[in-house]
């Protein structure tokens, strides 16, 4: 196997290479199996080789790749009318990542700003959230190791604490520029931080009251990982924006950003656009995303089995001295403990489980829509194993 030698170090990756999957199961190049928890960090959602997306790519990759938005593209146009019923907005336009999904919803959101007389648009941002890394998503990112030695930043965004709606009232009798607030409907990366349940309720209330546009970034919390299509399901309400990318495709890059036509009308063509985005091969994997977790009915699975997952891990763990806390939504759950713990990802792998850990503090776990109750069995025993040794480690 060759060396990492010829590979920029934007990465540090772990000591194992992966030859094969099936479902929440990988295999290394040595043979040894895996437990996958962390599905590509929420992209394999019907976990790995699922027949139905193998099917989808190989039947299109037979027919066509590649010709270009200069011309009308029938999977782009059925994923856009699956994407829209299911989300009841108006209008999609296609990337090759959630970075960039987000990139165009910060565009609509200026050009929105510019269409209403304002020639400096702000979007107001969260603490911690975790946006992509483009020099636009990265300054809307509230992670100073994501902007840290790529300034000047990108200007325009004004930062609020997650899940303080009395922050948002204050800018917005403070600042007369804002044109959208731009928010994750859970915080990922930062350690699955659930807000308030009327949260997103009330944010869009200030938004209506104001104007301005609500930008839900569903990209990890996408695709019925919470327990809905969509994280804002569980609030009753709509978004102006919302942006995906992750699961929708299982492993095909695709993302989307999905709009109102409210939002949407600001954009003509030429305003943006994409060489790759929403070409046929992508389409036609997120297309076969879409009616696998439609037919296998994954999206009341992942709220059903999310729970259970959840009541077992806090009957395991939630009275270990050393754990703080067990938070999360459907199969998006985050183990917080007391102490950094960095280095479990490396000891559960070592015992064949894929993990990560957010913030220092937080274990991770966001594992296939399709993981069935013998794999949770495993996870929870595994998983209790490696943190319990850990922490009486510590104490030691």
């Amino acid at each position: 196997m060759s060396d990492n030698q010829h590979l920029m170090t934007t990465y540090a990756p772990m000591d194992v290479t992966f030859d094969h999957g099936e479902g929440a199961i990988l295999w290394d190049t040595d043979g040894k199996q895996y437990l996958d928890a962390l599905a590509g960090i929420a992209v394999c959602g019907l976990g790995h080789a699922h027949p139905a997306v193998t099917s989808a790519i190989s039947e299109q990759a037979a027919k066509l790749l590649h010709t270009s938005n200069l011309y009308q593209i029938e999977n782009q146009q059925l994923l856009a009318d699956e994407l829209c019923r299911l989300s009841g907005l108006d209008s999609v336009f296609f990337s090759n990542s959630g970075a960039e999904a987000n990139e165009a919803a910060i565009k609509i959101a200026r050009m929105y700003g510019n269409s209403k007389g304002i020639s400096s648009p702000s979007i107001i941002v969260m603490e911690n959230s975790f946006h992509g890394r483009t020099m636009a998503t990265l300054s809307a990112t509230g992670n100073r190791n994501v902007q840290a030695g790529f300034e000047p930043l990108v200007q325009g965004f004004i930062r609020a604490p997650f899940n303080n709606v009395e922050a948002i009232e204050n800018i917005a009798g403070n600042s007369s520029n804002v044109v959208a607030v731009m928010v994750e409907p859970i915080q990922g990366e930062s350690g699955i931080v659930v807000p308030d349940t009327d949260y997103l309720n009330k944010l869009r209330k200030i938004c209506d009251d104001n104007d301005w546009l609500l930008i839900l970034d569903e990209i990890q919390t996408g695709m019925g990982r919470t327990g809905k299509w969509f994280a804002y399901q569980h609030n009753g309400i709509l978004p102006d924006i919302m942006t995906l990318a992750k699961s929708l495709g299982n492993g095909v890059p695709v993302g989307a950003c999905v709009a109102s036509s409210k939002a949407a009308a600001v954009m003509k063509p030429g305003s943006h656009g994409s060489t790759f985005g929403g070409n046929p091969l992508a389409c036609a994997a997120a297309l076969a995303v879409i009616r696998t977790i439609t037919q296998e009915n994954l999206v009341e699975r992942a709220a059903t089995i999310g729970k259970l997952l959840q009541d077992k891990l806090s009957a395991a763990l939630g009275n270990i001295a050393g754990v703080s806390e067990i938070r999360g939504m459907g199969l998006m759950i985050g183990i917080q403990l007391e102490k950094p713990c960095k280095q479990l990802m490396t000891e559960a792998l070592h015992q064949g489980l894929l993990i990560s850990v957010q913030s220092e503090h937080v274990i991770r776990l966001l594992p296939p829509l399709t993981i069935n109750e013998e794999q949770i069995d495993t996870l929870i025993t595994t998983l209790s194993s490696v943190v319990i040794s850990f922490l009486q480690q510590e104490a030691a």
